[in-house]
């Protein structure tokens, strides 16, 4: 049977989104995502060697706490490169959203996302606060998710339901992310949360599975963002026995990576200025890792992502040359390699190394005119 990705919160969490002037367009910029209950957490954050204000307050509050119930995200401005003034700007935001939930400090976790080095306006947050907390219920993700977004086209979500002994569990994710997309460790602002009784190790390992096979197989431009995380709470309220480890984590890390790479994909498929949605698939490799270097040195290649953008006549020497600059010592004569038609705005990639046995597979998207655009005028 089909399974079906239509966006669904899981028991116990809300939302709400508002517009509180960040932006100079007007549009929503704060959300509030709120669970009823305390949520077990965990996070994969990028591994930029510059980590924004927000990163650096979660980081400690996981080191600190199992559980939270709260995260409050911007957009709109990164605080990041803000010095010491941004790590209390962050901090104060969980101080204030913590307050008028009536919860602890460090029961809210923040995000940012938006122009690096700018101060964070934490006045104009402060001010809206009230009004996310007042306007907390299931529907309020419509807001919420429409607020996390930058250079976005459209909003990123997705869920699916299934059975953990005779309970229900959900997982709903939410995402934001069009550029500066690259496979660090995360590439983006996502967060998940679900329904699912899961204890900490639990929880930490499936995100890092998920993570790595998903948003750690997606790249858009190749650069690395300050504050990308991926965070995950899980609040418990399906009732299910606790999961530990056997067939019921691998159930539910397999739930959770299929909504990851749902959201990944469509984070490619939004990739700006992208006009073609391209999966490389690389086999016969020795490993996975060397399967995956290969597909993500093609995938980052500006020569073969403009080449695939043209339907050039040379990508698939744009093609031979990304593979062969992988470093692996290739054999000319045991490369295979082939697309699907150019003209489609769906292209499939193949590579076969002649090495072995291992594969992987990367999703990327065409480099054109509109990308150069719009990041020349992202000010």
């Amino acid at each position: 049977m089909k399974k079906s990705f239509r966006p669904c919160l899981p028991s116990g969490f809300q939302a709400s989104g508002i517009a509180a002037g960040i932006k100079k367009s007007g549009k929503l910029d704060v959300a509030l995502f709120y669970s009823e209950v305390p949520a077990r957490a965990a996070a994969v954050f990028t591994s930029n060697g510059i980590q924004a204000a927000p990163l650096k307050v979660c980081r400690k509050y996981l080191a600190r706490n199992e559980y939270f119930q709260a995260l409050i995200a911007n957009s709109g401005n990164a605080n990041c490169f803000t010095g010491k003034g941004g790590l209390a700007d962050a901090e104060q935001m969980s101080v204030l959203a913590a307050r008028q939930l009536g919860l602890k400090n460090e029961e809210v976790l923040v995000a940012s996302t938006g122009i690096i080095a700018r101060k964070l306006p934490l006045a104009k947050i402060k001010y809206a606060i009230p009004k996310l907390v007042e306007g907390l219920s299931v529907q309020g993700i419509s807001q919420a998710k429409k607020a996390i977004m930058t250079t976005d086209i459209f909003a990123k979500e997705a869920s699916l339901k299934f059975k953990v002994g005779a309970k229900t569990v959900t997982i709903y994710g939410v995402a934001k992310g069009a550029g500066m997309i690259s496979p660090k460790l995360a590439t983006l602002l996502c967060f998940i949360f679900t329904d699912a009784n899961i204890n900490g190790q639990a929880i930490k390992k499936a995100l890092k599975a998920a993570a790595d096979n998903s948003f750690n197989c997606i790249t858009v431009d190749g650069c690395m963002s300050t504050n990308d995380m991926v965070m995950l709470l899980a609040n418990g309220l399906a009732g299910n026995s606790l999961i530990k480890r056997g067939k019921n984590f691998n159930l539910f890390t397999q739930n959770l990576t299929e909504v990851c790479l749902k959201l990944a994909q469509m984070v490619v498929r939004d990739a700006e200025g992208a006009s073609k949605f391209i999966t490389i698939k690389v086999q016969q490799a020795k490993n996975t890792d060397e399967a995956k270097g290969v597909a993500l040195d093609i995938a980052n290649s500006n020569l073969f992502k403009t080449a695939m953008f043209a339907k050039s006549s040379n990508a698939l020497g744009r093609l031979v040359a990304a593979a062969g600059a992988s470093g692996i010592g290739l054999d000319e004569k045991k490369l295979k390699v082939s697309f699907s038609n150019l003209a489609k705005k769906e292209i499939e990639v193949k590579v076969a190394l002649g090495r072995g046995e291992a594969s992987a597979t990367v999703y990327t998207s065409d480099l054109t005119y509109e990308y150069v655009k719009i990041n020349a005028e992202y000010n």
